[in-house]
């Protein structure tokens, strides 16, 4: 039997094979450009939520600021000017705080992986909030030992809880109910945390699309005329993942929703 040698690639074939290395690499820059555009957009959003809830506390701590200085220069109380200087103060000092924390969701900044108390995650994402949701009827309750620690980007996980705590809070509309963040460790050195509504829930026929990019629940117009964008829970399942950890969630309709998340635990 005779052998066939194969015959060596052809200059054709081989500018052939670098024509396709070089599209893919393309595709490949462009697929990160287009994830790093959408999680910017979701940053956006979110502070485009945080900045309409910004604005309706200036509006009642200023109030109390006003109304003090009004009273105290039409009564020349010269204590009572000082009281309405110490309520300017501090009402002042809130909403610096709150600006801050606005800000601190918009701005890019570079990857900064670090050892982080899951605690002060979870209470800067509430900060975020930028409002005590006990104005709008719900108890929030926080199950986390404070030695608990994950390794992550801290201003990545605080926009992930902060979605999450504001999707619990949108789901359990002007009703009320109750948010509960738990978090623990479990097998595999990883920490989970939940974070638990009891809101309206989520249907089963939407559960194995709710990560999806541009899937909402939100169909309803809110009030500035725009829809939910379904890139949220996308997003934060994207970041998550390049935390080597995972989420999942379970629902039941009208009665709330779980979503848990698993992280490398740290030292």
């Amino acid at each position: 039997m005779f052998k066939t040698t194969p015959h060596p690639p052809s200059g054709q074939d081989i500018a052939h094979k670098i024509d396709l290395r070089s599209q893919v690499e393309d595709l490949e820059r462009r697929f990160v450009a287009l994830r790093e555009q959408a999680r910017q957009a979701q940053r956006l959003a979110s502070l485009g939520t945080a900045a309409a809830m910004l604005a309706h506390e200036a509006n009642n701590l200023l109030t109390p600021v006003v109304g003090y200085a009004k009273y105290a220069l039409d009564h020349d109380d010269v204590d009572l000017m000082k009281k309405a200087l110490g309520i300017t103060l501090r009402q002042s000092s809130a909403l610096t705080a709150m600006a801050d924390r606005i800000l601190g969701l918009a701005i890019d900044h570079a990857q900064l992986f670090e050892s982080i108390p899951i605690v002060e995650v979870v209470e800067e994402a509430v900060a975020c909030l930028c409002r005590d949701l006990s104005k709008d009827g719900i108890t929030l309750s926080l199950e986390i030992d404070k030695e608990l620690k994950v390794w992550g980007d801290s201003r990545q996980l605080v926009q992930v809880l902060f979605n999450l705590l504001n999707n619990a809070r949108q789901a359990m509309g002007k009703h009320g109910g109750r948010i509960t963040i738990s978090a623990r460790q479990c097998a595999e050195n990883r920490v989970a945390v939940q974070v638990r509504d009891t809101g309206c829930g989520i249907h089963a026929d939407q559960l194995d699309n709710i990560f999806h990019p541009f899937f909402t629940t939100k169909t309803n117009l809110r009030k500035n005329g725009h829809r939910g964008s379904g890139l949220g829970l996308a997003i934060c399942k994207d970041i998550i993942e390049e935390h080597r950890g995972r989420i999942s969630v379970e629902s039941e309709v009208g009665k709330g929703a779980v979503f848990t998340i698993t992280l490398p635990c740290s030292a």
